[in-house]
């Protein structure tokens, strides 16, 4: 069940980039990200609202935890990655997100001392070599010139929000309700948000288009790649660990690209072929050995 939760979310992370990739030309990134989980939290209030009682103290006693988590898997990265492909192709950032796992067991490394060995230390290598194949499309001396599209600079950054999201998860209070927790999370990111989606459609003037596409685009990472995602994969990451889910994250190129190609008319390039082999092996190795 772990396992199958885990491949769900990769399949609504998928829709994810692509949906945010559509939607860019009717609504900004920020306020993308700001109505995406101001849905979310509209809609997890009737059941969360019967679940508050006698969580207050927990709450309390983990707020720190609770901003930080919000801040980095609800404000950072959904931000970061909408505002990416507002620069990029949707195939470009799913490909480059497709390093998170190697950028879980990184920080893993970091945060919690998790052995690394030669080999899974060749695999880190063998996939990081794969994102400089894309984000160079196959001409790695454009890093000389610091020629590399912003987009995609803006997907490894935000892979490496959501490692530090997934290896604290480790410490989640068991005595938490997920849902009571999912609200918290998303209050959060919507708090910091505000100011940032404020100085987006008054003072920069980038403004929402009102239209169908946007408010699929708001449903859709509302409910499916917010609430139906997250607590899927954060119930996964509970019962077996984060090293254990990440692997399923390299599922969302396989999805994702499919979805690009059929709803925004995307192609795939042979860099992108190349890129992919090599995220894949050195995914391989470094969570297989």
């Amino acid at each position: 069940m772990p396992y199958l939760l885990a491949a769900l979310s990769a399949l609504l992370w998928s829709g994810n980039f692509v949906v945010g990739k559509g939607a860019s030309l009717v609504i900004p990134p920020i306020s993308l990200g700001y109505f995406r989980w101001l849905t979310a939290c509209i809609i997890l209030l009737p059941f969360s609202y019967r679940l508050f009682k006698g969580q207050g103290k927990i709450i309390l006693a983990n707020k720190g935890y609770i901003v930080l988590i919000g801040l980095l898997g609800v404000a950072m990265f959904n931000t970061l990655i909408y505002t990416a492909v507002h620069y990029t192709s949707a195939i470009n950032a799913i490909l480059v997100n497709s390093f998170i796992p190697i950028s879980i067991l990184i920080v893993s490394f970091f945060m919690f001392g998790e052995k690394i060995s030669l080999l899974k230390m060749l695999g880190i290598l063998i996939s990081f070599s794969g994102v400089i194949i894309v984000l160079t499309e196959g001409n790695p001396f454009l890093l000389f010139a610091l020629n590399v599209n912003r987009g995609d600079i803006l997907v490894l950054i935000a892979g490496f929000c959501w490692a530090f999201y997934s290896n604290l998860l480790k410490k989640y209070p068991k005595e938490l309700n997920p849902v009571v927790f999912m609200q918290c999370i998303a209050v959060v990111g919507l708090i910091i948000l505000t100011p940032f989606v404020m100085i987006e459609n008054f003072v920069l003037d980038k403004q929402i288009q009102i239209g169908v596409l946007t408010f699929f685009s708001i449903a859709y990472t509302g409910i499916f790649a917010s609430l139906a995602a997250f607590l899927s994969w954060n119930r996964a990451v509970r019962e077996v660990g984060a090293s254990k889910v990440a692997p399923f994250i390299h599922l969302m190129p396989v999805f994702g690209s499919i979805l690009a190609v059929i709803f925004l008319g995307e192609t795939f390039a042979a860099y992108h072929f190349a890129g992919i082999a090599a995220v894949f092996s050195g995914i391989f190795l470094a969570t297989k050995y």
